[in-house]
Order: C-alpha cells, then structure tokens, then sequence
C-alpha cells in the first residue's frame, strides 16, 4: 500500500537531488523509527535555514560523513513537522510542496496551516 500525502493522494517524491527523506528515498515516507516526523516537504528559505541554525539544526553546512551536501535556498527538503510549525509561529515556514506532504504531518499541524503556507506551481 502505498503511502499518502495530506490531499488524500498518492505521496509524490520530495527530492532526489538533494536526496531527502527519513529513509533518504527522496521521499517524506515515515514510520515509527522516525521520531522526529521529517513528514513535511518544503522548499527551503534562507530565513528558515537561518531560523534552523539558531535552534541547533544547521541545515546549510556539508556534512559528507553522513552523505549530506548541505541545503541552500530553493532546495527540496523533508523537514520535521514540530520543526516547521515552530518556523511558522516564528513567522518564517517555508513553503509547503501539500502533494509531497506525509499525511502523518496532520498529526502535528493543521491542514489548514500547510494549506495557507502551500507552494503554488
């Protein structure tokens, strides 16, 4: 069975250059292993990276132990749902990609959030 986005649908791929994802599939896929719900598909903001740093999360440096070439604005990236409601109280979420979106993310944030905030294509 296939796994579903917030729109009720099949769940579309995040990324896969940058490769993103819990599991590193390119997609937002989760399961019980993944503590911190990295559910949420988001084009990624220099505010947010900013806003990610300042809460110990630096997004934006390479790491090339862990295979991860570091995020720059305009990348595609599964982030964690607590994480990006946080940025959107703060008033810096980056936009939202709803049919890359895990359905599990409604667990922490509102449809309706991740609606307002959606990228338009």
């Amino acid at each position: 069975m296939s796994a579903k986005n917030v729109l009720g649908e099949n769940l579309q791929p995040c990324s896969l250059n940058p490769l993103t994802g819990f599991y590193r599939d390119g997609c937002c896929n989760t399961s019980n292993e993944d503590f911190g719900s990295h559910t949420v598909c988001v084009q990624v903001t220099d505010p947010f990276l900013q806003f990610s740093i300042a809460k110990g999360n630096d997004l934006s440096s390479p790491r090339p132990e862990f295979n991860f070439p570091g995020l720059k604005a305009g990348d595609n990236w599964c982030v964690c749902a607590a994480r990006w409601k946080e940025a959107a109280e703060a008033g810096v979420a980056p936009p939202v990609l709803l049919n890359c979106t895990h359905e599990n993310a409604l667990n922490i944030i509102s449809k309706a959030d991740l609606t307002y905030h959606a990228l338009i294509e």
